[in-house]
């Protein structure tokens, strides 16, 4: 029963981090030009909200994560 939590909660992490990334980039875009142009506050959140929402969905069942 522990290795089932174990392997649930890994495959959550991966991708809710994979998520993460995503959001952040997604935020970023092609507006900004130079490093000094991007809103890294934004970014962040951005990237927070998709971890969250990622783990959230991730109650919901995983795929990769056998009943």
């Amino acid at each position: 029963m522990r290795d089932k939590y174990k392997k649930w909660f890994k495959a959550a992490l991966i991708r809710a981090a994979r998520t993460f990334g995503e959001s952040a980039l997604a935020y970023i875009g092609t507006g900004a030009l130079v490093l000094g142009d991007v809103n890294w506050v934004g970014v962040l959140s951005s990237g927070a909200f998709g971890f969250i929402c990622a783990i959230l969905l991730a109650l919901t069942g995983l795929p990769e994560v056998n009943e």
